[in-house]
């Protein structure tokens, strides 16, 4: 079975940390609505949905993805890159405790999910303005008594590795190439996101399908004529928070 994470929306999101988009306002009641078509649409796609409570206290909160990366043998908790987002790592680790045996990263690593792409048993992680070297060393050693090889990734320009790049499956990436270093990724075929549409490269591959934002339909045209199945949502008040599509949940086999 399929599960997916999420969590409600932090009623204080308009104090979310923000690291290169400037700040709007965002709409606290459209923002839960878009996050439950969003929990709805990962539904329809075959997850099974575990929604936690809003956490008041860390307006990033909903976005779930990056204190844990989850593999089939473990769960390792993140630390993340900012001191405000730590706090949220406590209640998401009472929930993967029930699914996975749980390994920490600790000082003076940093480490968020955005930046962790799984492609088969291998991990590419981003080191970005949230994840440190330091944290790279630290997966690493987690993971490889699970066979796992974690490969690190220069970011630039962008929050995290997901935000410039995202596996569509069956070994292929959509990337926005401006915010990354290709080279570790260069045995990968790469489809390209629309010039005019800078952040469209976070998209979440599931049940065979691209769930991607309606807001980038240049993007999904490039997709559908790869043979791309896409199931658009809307999150744009979301998005405002710097969010993509994979940061709202934490999917993982259970």
């Amino acid at each position: 079975m399929l599960i997916a994470v999420t969590r409600a929306v932090s009623p204080a999101i308009n104090q979310c940390e923000l690291g290169y988009l400037e700040r709007q306002p965002i709409d606290y009641s459209a923002a839960e609505s878009q996050h439950r078509q969003y929990e709805a649409a990962l539904g329809e796609l075959g997850a099974k949905v575990i929604s936690l409570p809003a956490e008041p206290d860390y307006p990033d909160s909903v976005f779930v993805e990056d204190p844990a990366v989850v593999v089939d043998e473990i769960a390792v908790m993140t630390r993340m890159g900012v001191d405000s987002r730590r706090g949220e790592t406590d209640s998401l680790a009472r929930e993967l405790a029930k699914h996975r045996k749980l390994h920490h990263i600790v000082a003076p690593a940093t480490l968020e999910g955005g930046d962790v792409m799984r492609i088969g048993r291998k991990l590419y992680v981003g080191i970005s303005h949230r994840s440190n070297p330091a944290g790279v060393e630290q997966l690493a050693a987690a993971l490889r008594p699970f066979d796992y090889e974690v490969i690190p990734v220069t970011v630039r320009g962008a929050l995290h590795l997901k935000t410039a790049c995202c596996h569509l499956g069956d070994g292929m990436i959509l990337a926005n190439r401006e915010w990354l270093d290709t080279t570790p990724l260069r045995e990968y075929p790469f489809a390209a996101v629309a010039p005019e549409e800078p952040r469209a490269a976070n998209v979440l591959a599931l049940g065979g399908a691209i769930l991607m934002p309606d807001c980038f339909p240049r993007t999904a045209e490039v997709l559908e004529k790869l043979g791309k199945r896409i199931k658009l949502v809307n999150v744009t008040e979301l998005m405002k928070a710097e969010a993509g599509v994979t940061c709202s949940s934490l999917i993982f086999q259970g």
